[in-house]
């Protein structure tokens, strides 16, 4: 049994808690460097589009997990991200520019939105957020001279340091391309979490009238987490847009609003590991549905059309199934495990049962 004792109130925010944490962090990055080395193409892009998702289950989950703010219109920013990208880069605009500029602009339409619909609370807000979704389709049909209308728009290979980058010609590069980004992006969301904004953001979500009474702005704060949160989601539609390789509104509908939410649901609320745990379930779980059902029927001479929609039926079953028999996720089953082995014998079932006590101001919300 091994135990980390805190001699300093720095311990609590340091960003690794010693070396062996570190250690293990950094072997992950090693794996993953080595994933082109070891995956052939077909494989290799799963894993690319795990990260993308990775990235936008960031986004969502500083506004969802970390301000306890409710949001199912984050396809839009995805949107945002794609199109802003795509446009700067067929400009003349370097694709080094235009990721983090494509996020910006994602960032500052999400905090200029935010100011009205952040009055709102609970499923009034995610109905009010669930419109983003579809307004943004009108838009996107409107604006055709910039978007392309509902015929959308063909994304340019990646041109970064003299090499021309694309996820069919060099799957490799981009899934570096990808990688970085995500990694820096999570070290500073990570800086973040460290920092007084996102202690801020975490006090908004346990009690907003708490918060408040601590002198937190809580429209402030709501407001920036909104944006912020729109800018990881916009960073990683612009990754989407060169993935893809062609896109248009289709591409960014309510369902991948959905499918964001339930990302980091599965995933586990409240926790970095839980947007890629997510994304590693809701990304990876249906392909391999589709290759255990074809081997499953050519191992007993069966048709491949024998019941139609099987795929999404097992992959929803399994999902409503977790979310059933474990609502803190996946990232919450582990945190049970590894606090079983830690302190057997003395772990009881009930430790990680929510509190039922909450301030009565707060009881209708």
């Amino acid at each position: 049994m091994r135990f980390h004792f805190k001699t300093s109130y720095v311990d609590d925010i340091r960003i690794f808690q010693d070396r062996q944490h570190f250690f293990w962090y950094a072997l992950l990055i090693v794996l993953a460097a080595a994933l082109p080395y070891l995956l052939d193409e077909y494989y290799l892009g799963e894993v690319t589009y795990v990260l993308i998702f990775s990235l936008a289950g960031l986004g969502l989950m500083l506004l969802v997990g970390h301000t306890g703010q409710v949001s199912l219109g984050h396809a839009a920013f995805l949107a945002t991200g794609a199109y802003c990208d795509v446009i700067l880069v067929e400009r003349g605009v370097p694709f080094i520019l235009a990721l983090p500029l494509a996020g910006l602009f994602s960032g500052i339409v999400g905090a200029i939105i935010a100011i009205p619909i952040l009055r709102l609370a609970g499923i009034y807000l995610a109905i009010a957020t669930m419109a983003l979704s579809i307004i943004i389709e009108d838009i996107i049909i409107i604006a055709e001279p910039l978007t392309g209308g509902v015929i959308g728009l063909v994304a340019p290979p990646i041109i970064l340091f003299g090499l021309e980058i694309d996820r069919y010609g060099t799957p490799d590069l981009f899934y570096y391309v990808c990688l970085v980004v995500v990694i820096v992006a999570t070290f500073g969301y990570r800086n973040l979490l460290r920092s007084p904004t996102g202690r801020a953001f975490m006090a908004i979500r346990d009690s907003e009238v708490s918060a408040s009474a601590l002198g937190i702005n809580v429209a402030v704060y709501k407001t920036m987490s909104f944006g912020l949160s729109c800018f990881f989601t916009g960073l990683a539609g612009a990754l989407l847009a060169h993935y893809l390789g062609a896109f248009n509104h289709e591409t960014f509908l309510i369902i991948t609003s959905i499918l964001l939410l339930m990302m980091v649901v599965v995933g586990g609320m409240g926790s970095i590991h839980g947007a890629f745990l997510g994304a590693i379930v809701v990304g990876l779980l249906p392909p391999a549905i589709a290759i255990f059902r074809e081997e499953f029927n050519s191992l007993f001479g069966l048709s491949s059309n024998v019941i139609p929609g099987l795929d999404t039926g097992i992959f929803a079953a399994i999902l409503v199934t977790f979310i059933l028999f474990e609502p803190m996720g996946i990232y919450g089953r582990w945190l049970k495990i590894r606090t079983f082995f830690q302190i057997f014998p003395l772990y009881r079932k009930n430790m990680f049962k929510r509190q039922k006590t909450f301030l009565k101001t707060e009881r209708m919300r």
